[in-house]
């Protein structure tokens, strides 16, 4: 952006405080609005978050504020940073004060349990018609503390209005913070909530002291069931391959920062989900997101043991040690080791056996390309557009001069199956 931009950011958790001090950085005029007095004390006077971000000294530009309504009124982007069981009752408040042009930036990963919607959908169903257009989606690998120390990190923004979501993409991009874009928006999101789900499996086979075998199965598996479910609700099958799902997946299942991974960690070693959570101050999505995604893959007719079990185990008291059995002595399919549905690969060998320099529309209008280097070429996330590099290793799943082979290789490895199966 040519100027700087009035953005607040809405909740003072660990996530919102890391994003807006990132953005305060940039020297983008920057309020977090907090429902605890003590964080909007602390960001103010003491330059940090005392609760949600301890020992990380916020720029001194950033500020704090606990009137919501007022904050909101003249902000040119608001970055949702609710968790997702709260989004609808924070937002409702306020929709009326909302700016009608301000750009909404939700960065939560959850999926609400009553409705089953996520987190943009719950905002465009508050803030009305015409909404849902200036909504994006930031999603990616991104633990808060480390976006706060200035660790290089990459994300996707992924919008139905393009040109909005590359506003997002330059508001947010810093020479330690890579944006790419999408705009298949569902994909994103159910990127981000799924994978704390598989997260909280990761954290069992941790806190069991399994080994590397179980974990490496865990999370191909799992992204498997990440991939098939979101395809049937309507995402790119090549999101999942991406930043927003891939890798948030690897991100969340072996960080140790990871809250999700934690709780898993923790309900390993016997310990209850009531202990658990008890001893936590902020909040880990995949517990909730866990009963909402046992709802949503009953109603599409997926199955998922992985996050089945997860949900044995959160709601209807299963022992951990039973979990790995019961899932290893299935009945055998006979399918393919796989993700999503072979209708969605088609035409991925035609985009391999294209010639060098040529350009190829193939699946929902992928391209593949020589990469000449241009912002075009290096703008999207896998699943808005493949990266066009030469062999480069940016966003997600890339084609490019001699790369569109081994896209091709990746789709038949991780999406095609025979449908319905769960392998």
């Amino acid at each position: 952006m040519e100027r700087a931009t009035s953005t607040v950011v809405v909740g003072g958790g660990s996530w919102g405080t890391a994003l807006a001090n990132h953005l305060a950085i940039k020297g983008e005029p920057t309020t977090i609005w907090a429902r605890e007095p003590e964080v909007v004390e602390g960001v103010n006077t003491e330059r940090e978050n005392p609760i949600f971000l301890p020992d990380v000294t916020l720029d001194d530009s950033l500020s704090a504020t606990g009137d919501l309504k007022r904050s909101i009124r003249e902000a040119e982007v608001i970055v949702s940073s609710v968790p997702t069981q709260h989004v609808r009752a924070v937002w409702s408040g306020v929709a009326d004060v909302v700016p009608a042009e301000a750009l909404i930036v939700t960065v939560s990963k959850g999926i609400e349990i009553d409705t089953l919607a996520t987190p943009s959908a719950i905002l465009a169903d508050v803030l009305g018609q015409g909404a849902a257009s200036r909504i994006v989606a930031l999603s990616g690998p991104s633990f808060a503390r480390e976006v706060a120390a200035r660790h290089p990190t990459a994300v996707v923004a992924a919008g139905a209005d393009a040109d909005r979501t590359r506003l997002v993409q330059e508001l947010f991009s810093s020479e330690v913070f890579r944006v790419y874009t999408s705009p298949d928006v569902t994909g994103a999101e159910l990127g981000g909530a799924l994978k704390n789900v598989i997260a909280l499996a990761a954290g069992v086979v941790e806190g069991l002291r399994y080994g590397h075998n179980t974990m490496a199965a865990l999370m191909t598996r799992g992204l498997a069931e990440i991939s098939r479910l979101g395809v049937a609700l309507g995402g790119d099958p090549f999101t999942f391959a991406g930043l927003s799902g891939m890798g948030d997946l690897i991100l969340t299942c072996t960080g140790g920062l990871s809250r999700n991974r934690t709780v898993g960690v923790e309900l390993g070693r016997g310990r209850s989900l009531h202990e658990v959570e008890a001893e936590m101050n902020m909040v880990a999505e995949g517990v909730k997101t866990t009963k909402a995604v046992k709802q949503l893959s009953e109603s599409v007719g997926i199955e998922m043991p992985i996050c089945d079990q997860v949900y044995a185990v959160l709601y209807e008291d299963k022992p951990v040690a039973d979990v790995a059995r019961d899932l290893m002595v299935r009945p055998l399919t006979g399918r393919p080791d796989a993700g999503a549905s072979r209708r969605t690969i088609v035409g991925v060998r035609t985009c391999a056996e294209s010639a060098r320099g040529s350009r190829l529309r193939a699946v929902g209008g992928v391209e593949f390309g020589p990469g000449d280097g241009s912002d075009d070429a290096v703008a999207a996330d896998a699943g808005g557009g493949l990266e066009g590099d030469d062999g480069g290793a940016g966003g997600g799943v890339e084609g490019g001069v001699g790369g569109a082979g081994v896209v091709a290789e990746l789709g038949e490895a991780l999406f095609e199956f025979e449908d319905g199966g769960a392998g």
